[in-house]
């Protein structure tokens, strides 16, 4: 795929005017807050299209005020405190949700590089030789204002939430950092920018497309979202981790670094593995400002799915999320990294035919034995859940025809015995 926009590297980055970091800054800030408006817009009307409702349409045209009117009544409602919460931390728990997902996107990569107020820069704020470890560090800094505010709280529905974000943080941050390691061998950084131009020819989701997959289901578990928004599961837990929190704007903020959370996910997505700003097609243009027009539509597509899983999924269990993370995602993800970074051993050397029929070999007997390991533990636990279920079913059974049994030994109360004495007065004990 041929693309006509020069990819900037590390280098180009440092070398602005102060004023123009501060209108860049400026420009992202205010991009973030539009989008969260029009996001909640959009995933209602989309959700109500898809259930055959007409979603938001009172304030505004086609009810593009509402976000604008929701946000303005939970800043004005009254600010209430529940007597026992710790009031530092009730205050400062959805200010670290909503900082650590802004501080993510100052390294998105929006655009080449393009031409602002007559300056040649590029359009990202800022990169680092470990952008992508701070972007998983941000993501995993905003669970600290879950935890936090479900701590702070002091009420056990909002502490059980907390935990449940806690856990399953754990359980698909390691997932996702595996994900991203087949990026960063075929890469050979950890540079946004830099991984966004060596996709130039062929993006990642097609070379690793096992990663992306993986990748896209520890997006839901990350930003806690359906079918993985156990945190708040209203039906258990009364609201999770928020459940002390009034619809001021405190809980506006909670709302906002959800929001957040899920943009800077579907903003890893475009950039590792959809090619970033890079056109779909070699002859479109994506030099300057076009390749803001490639990464927007890919962002507004990655967010469209995020949606259309919510309308289409349930809400799992508990322990179906933590099997998933733990027994599936993370094994399948260490067999692939392990043929992905044979694959680029064999590329970067210079062997001969035997020694490549050498290295696809062991490769493929590696994988072969771990399928077969996987699938031998996959049968016992099968097995297990036979017996166990075996044993349910006959205990059903014995309960089902032997009412008394199990149950406390209570003799049968023989009627005929009492002549004279209505039913009522033999249930109420009297004489």
């Amino acid at each position: 795929m041929i693309h006509l926009a020069t990819d900037p590297t590390l280098s180009d980055f440092g070398k602005d005017p102060l004023w123009i970091t501060i209108v860049k800054t400026l420009f992202f800030f205010v991009l973030v807050m539009l989008g969260i408006l029009f996001g909640v817009w959009y995933e209602r009307k989309l959700i109500s299209r898809m259930q055959h409702r007409y979603g938001p349409n009172r304030a505004g045209k086609f009810g593009l005020l509402q976000s604008v009117a929701d946000g303005l009544k939970m800043g004005l409602k009254e600010d209430l405190f529940p007597n026992t919460v710790d009031k530092v931390l009730y205050l400062l728990a959805p200010v670290i949700m909503v900082i650590p997902a802004f501080l993510a996107f100052s390294i998105t990569p929006f655009a080449g590089m393009v031409n602002l107020f007559g300056v040649e820069t590029p359009l990202q704020l800022l990169d680092l030789p470990v952008a992508v470890l701070f972007m998983l560090a941000m993501g995993a800094i905003s669970v600290y204002g879950v935890v936090l505010a479900g701590w702070s709280s002091r009420s056990p529905y909002a502490l059980l939430g907390g935990l449940r974000s806690a856990a399953q943080v754990v359980s698909y941050e390691i997932a996702m950092g595996l994900s991203f390691v087949g990026v960063f061998l075929f890469a050979g950084t950890l540079s946004t920018s830099e991984i966004v131009g060596a996709q130039g020819d062929l993006w990642y989701v097609i070379l690793l497309l096992p990663s992306f997959l993986i990748y896209v289901v520890c997006m839901f578990g990350e930003a806690a979202r359906i079918p993985f928004d156990l945190p708040e599961g209203e039906g258990e837990l009364v609201g999770g981790f928020q459940t002390e929190y009034s619809s001021s704007l405190k809980f506006a903020l909670i709302m906002m670094g959800e929001y957040l959370h899920t943009f800077t996910a579907a903003g890893i997505a475009v950039t590792l593995f959809l090619g970033g700003w890079h056109s779909p097609v070699g002859f479109l243009p994506d030099d300057g400002y076009w390749g803001f027009l490639w990464f927007f539509i890919k962002f507004v597509l990655a967010f469209s799915f995020v949606v259309w899983v919510r309308a289409s999924l349930p809400r799992v269990r508990y322990d179906q999320l933590m099997a998933l993370g733990w027994k599936v995602l993370i094994p399948l993800n260490l067999a692939w990294l392990l043929l992905v970074a044979g694959i680029q051993t064999v590329r970067g050397q210079d062997m001969g035919t035997g020694d490549w029929y050498w290295a696809v070999g062991i490769t493929a007997i590696i994988l072969i034995a771990g399928l077969a390991i996987w699938a031998r533990f996959d049968t016992v636990s099968q097995r297990r859940k036979e017996v166990k279920k075996t044993e349910v079913d006959e205990e059903y059974e014995t309960l089902r025809s032997e009412p008394d049994a199990g149950g406390f030994p209570v003799p049968p109360l023989d009627l005929p015995h009492y002549h004279g004495v209505t039913r009522k007065e033999v249930s109420s004990g009297s004489n």
